[in-house]
């Protein structure tokens, strides 16, 4: 990673950090951006299973076994969002049955973050079926990296006082925790397929992009004022904690 990165690097992470942390810490916006990672985590369920499978097919059983373990993280992680929206009295929004037309129907599926990050690869050439594995490592790699400090920096700001923040940044350290295991096995995965230069090479040019989309998606904020769609409603207690929770 050449300097000029290094310093926007510094640059994007640190105002990711403090926009964040302003976030999580105010109740107003909390609630908005658990809902964010929730639909995040559990979103990317069916692609790691799906990958997971794949690896399996093609006779890799340790990749698909490290697959199948990330995925059931993030099923686990989604349910410790959903479960802080609930003691917060919300759940997030089921879009699929909102009233849509086509034109918000596209704009809501862009992400200036994942437009920036992925530029250059369509979405025929990402989905699980047939990308590239350097590619699904090193990108992710980036991003579990990142995740698992974003989540440690995030959960320290929550204050110990209240029980409700006191749960949610136990759950958040637990999620660090795995974001971190989860970035230890895509870099040994990468190191059994391709020498340390090569690793170097594909980290360095996906932390040039995740540099690249981490500015677009501030550039985002910015232009909305800090003012996002909202991604949450008041929710209807439909299950116990411990259905939340459970693993």
């Amino acid at each position: 990673m050449n300097f000029l990165t290094h310093i926007l690097h510094l640059a994007g992470s640190g105002a990711f950090a403090y926009y964040s942390a302003a976030q999580i810490r105010d109740l107003k916006t909390r609630p908005n951006i658990l809902a964010g990672f929730q639909l995040a985590e559990s979103g990317s369920v069916p692609f790691l299973s799906a990958l997971s499978d794949r690896a399996a097919a093609e006779g890799d059983t340790w990749l698909a076994e490290k697959l199948a373990k990330h995925a059931s993280d993030e099923t686990r992680h989604g349910k410790i969002f959903a479960h802080a929206l609930q003691q917060l009295d919300k759940q997030v929004i089921d879009f699929k049955r909102q009233p849509q037309t086509r034109s918000t129907n596209k704009s809501q599926q862009r992400s200036p973050f994942f437009t920036a990050f992925f530029e250059g690869y369509p979405q025929e050439q990402i989905k699980p079926a047939v990308i590239d594995w350097d590619v699904f490592m090193a990108s992710t790699y980036i991003l579990e990296l990142d995740a698992s400090k974003d989540f440690a920096r995030m959960a320290k700001v929550l204050p110990d006082n209240d029980p409700t923040a006191r749960n949610l940044k136990s759950g958040m350290l637990s999620i660090a925790q795995d974001e971190t295991g989860h970035a230890a096995y895509l870099y040994e995965a990468m190191m059994r397929r391709m020498s340390a230069t090569k690793v170097q090479e594909l980290v360095d040019m996906w932390r040039t992009r995740k540099v690249n989309a981490l500015l677009a998606m501030v550039g985002g904020i910015l232009q909305r004022n800090g003012k996002t769609r909202s991604l949450v409603q008041d929710s209807a207690p439909s299950q116990t904690d411990s259905e939340l929770i459970a693993t």
